[in-house]
């Protein structure tokens, strides 16, 4: 018998990893991407759905909805990164428009209805600021167990990239991080420790490169625009040669665990403090009973590459 694809909803803020990110998702023969839903992050909310709309469409996916969630955090100014991402959210990449228009409704009330009616099915993935799934807690908090899992791109126990502390995802909504965490379910963590090492080197865009129509239209457009008008990736990102592919690295967790290793460890949140909001304090003591995360700390980088490059090969664009 074949083994049943994992049902996966897609939280994200497109943005060219998360971009990335959903090519990986229609692709994989072992994820079932059943909804993407949107937040305001890399880019404005008007930009990351638009952008998810493209994405989908291009991969001849349509069928999969896309909804759109919150516009701004919880409590605070919104942050962005057009300086990473560039003003478009895609890098270099030009994409049509979409083809099919985004469906109707709020993110949250889409993930909470999505996930209480097939409990224990729902991989819930978010790679952007966690706006959409703590609003989605506080309405009905009984999503925290009736998730399949929980796995976000996002933290770090060791650094932050917009401040020395903390890690965009968290640091753009940290409120929204502090509620995810404390829900009572496990969050599987994939932060800075692991997705830097996830380099898209002038080796891997070779590869890439080979692909095709995917590579020349989307894939290395996207990375070669990494770091805005400049296509320069900021000083935290090349440090090995080429721009991580952050979001990527939740996605294929959730499609071949074995790439990366994952610690329990307690994770709380910092909502305060001129350095250190957003921080996720991660407590890695081997007698902490009452984990509630586990925490990406090992990754097999040849291993990942691999896998993505034949994932995305996977991806069947439909004519032009």
């Amino acid at each position: 018998m074949e083994p049943v694809a994992k049902k996966i909803i897609l939280d994200c803020d497109p943005g060219i990893d998360d971009a990335l990110a959903i090519v990986y998702a229609v692709g994989s023969p072992e994820l079932d991407l059943v909804g993407i839903t949107t937040v305001a992050g890399n880019v404005s909310l008007e930009k990351t759905t638009n952008n998810a709309l493209r994405v989908r469409d291009y991969l001849g996916a349509s069928a999969v909805p896309v909804v759109a969630g919150s516009a701004k955090p919880l409590l605070r100014p919104p942050l962005s990164a057009e300086h990473v991402h560039g003003d478009n959210g895609l890098g270099w990449a030009e994409l049509p428009p979409p083809v099919a228009a985004v469906r109707p409704g709020q993110a949250s009330d889409f993930i909470i209805e999505t996930v209480l009616t097939a409990p224990g099915e729902i991989t819930l993935v978010a790679v952007g600021p966690l706006t959409n799934i703590a609003l989605a807690l506080l309405r009905e908090p009984a999503l925290a167990t009736h998730v399949r899992d929980f796995v976000i791109m996002g933290g770090s126990s060791s650094r932050g990239n917009v401040t020395p502390a903390a890690e965009f995802n968290i640091a753009s909504d940290p409120e929204a991080a502090s509620i995810v965490f404390s829900a009572g379910w496990t969050v599987t963590m994939v932060g800075l420790d692991v997705t830097r090492q996830a380099i898209a080197s002038q080796a891997v865009q070779a590869r890439l490169r080979r692909l095709g129509r995917l590579a020349d239209d989307l894939l290395l457009p996207c990375l070669r625009g990494y770091g805005g008008p400049a296509g320069t990736a900021p000083p935290d990102d090349g440090e090995s040669g080429g721009p991580p592919v952050h979001d990527v690295c939740a996605v294929a967790l959730v499609a071949q665990p074995s790439l990366i290793g994952c610690t329990p460890a307690w994770v709380d949140v910092e909502t305060t403090g001129r350095y250190t909001a957003g921080m996720t304090v991660t407590d890695f003591r081997p007698a902490l009973a009452d984990a509630n995360a586990l925490v990406a700390t090992r990754i097999d980088v040849p291993a990942f590459w691999d896998d993505v490059i034949d994932t995305y090969a996977l991806a069947v664009l439909p004519p032009r």
